[in-house]
């Protein structure tokens, strides 16, 4: 992005000279972003769905609550609604039956419940919201019911948030289209790239993984090749159908990831194949000047990877 200098050289002058500062940059210009989507909505009047899309780790969560505590604090009630919750049950999903289910792919959600879901949000109606139980691969008879008054909002994210497959069907409904992720690399000054957009998307997950999901650093580095073929292939062909992007990068992250990124790779016991890619990738976190992560704030966008401010 313009006015952004990404140059590891100014970040870790500012992390050892600032931290504070550096942080706080980081916060004001992702609230910005926030805030000038809150303005160009709340401009308009009618119900809103916003479509929310983007890879593994660009933020997606955070960034879709955000949306909706900022209309709601406007005077525009907003939801959130993930698309994780229109899943078929596992035994239905493309694939399945021939032991090569295909988890990333649009069809594995139910599209007619998220088309008459979001026409009956949209005409004011109560609504039921299904929930996805993760542990049974099935839908829960657990719901929730939603009813959105004349200038509400629903902020709807996932992988395939602006996949044609699902938008094409909600054609006539006030919607505006949001593609988020991480959009900057990291380089020196001479030029040379240090933290590409996917390193950086991997040492959040990789973080994410451990601190919530109990999942080790071996098993994100297995499941990375696929989630990385699911976004090649469902998700940025379709990126530049958005009306809104986010750049979610926070240039303070490697700084506060270094160290626990590093204990979590050095212990690793990776198969050969990942060995090399892990040792460039913290060859690279190293050079990095290390940051307590005390210091984020605690409604920060980062927190949804190392986790809530004690």
């Amino acid at each position: 992005m313009s006015n952004m200098n990404n140059r590891i050289e100014y970040i870790n002058e500012l992390a050892r000279e600032n931290p504070y500062a550096l942080i706080a940059r980081a916060e004001l210009r992702y609230r910005n972003i926030i805030n000038n989507i809150a303005e160009r909505v709340l401009d308009d009047t009618g119900r809103e769905i916003i479509m929310l899309a983007g890879p593994s780790s660009s933020g997606k969560t955070t960034t879709a609550n955000k949306i909706a505590e900022t209309f709601t604090s406007l005077g525009m009630q907003t939801y959130v609604i993930s698309l994780d919750d229109f899943y078929l049950d596992r035994d239905q999903i493309p694939g399945y039956a021939e032991g090569k289910p295909d988890f990333e792919t649009v069809y594995a959600l139910d599209l007619p419940c998220l088309s008459e879901t979001l026409k009956s949000l949209m005409e004011g109606k109560t609504t039921r919201i299904p929930k996805f139980d993760f542990i049974t691969g099935k839908r829960s008879e657990d719901c929730t019911e939603i009813t959105l008054g004349k200038n509400d909002a629903v902020v709807v994210e996932g992988l395939h948030a602006l996949n044609p497959v699902v938008t094409s069907d909600l054609r006539g409904l006030k919607m505006l289209k949001i593609y988020i992720s991480v959009s900057s690399r990291i380089y020196d000054n001479r030029g040379k790239i240090i933290l590409n957009k996917r390193n950086l998307r991997f040492t959040r997950r990789m973080i994410r993984d451990y601190n919530f999901r109990g999942s080790s650093v071996e098993n994100t580095y297995a499941l990375w090749q696929s989630v990385c073929e699911g976004e090649d292939k469902y998700l940025f062909p379709y990126e530049d159908m958005a009306d809104v992007r986010i750049n979610s990068i926070h240039l303070c992250e490697p700084c506060l990831f270094r160290d626990t990124a590093l204990k979590l790779l050095e212990e690793a016991d990776l198969p050969e194949q990942f060995r090399a890619d892990a040792k460039k990738l913290a060859d690279s976190l190293a050079m990095f000047e290390s940051i307590p992560t005390q210091l984020v704030p605690k409604d920060s966008l980062l927190r949804e990877f190392i986790g809530p401010k004690i």
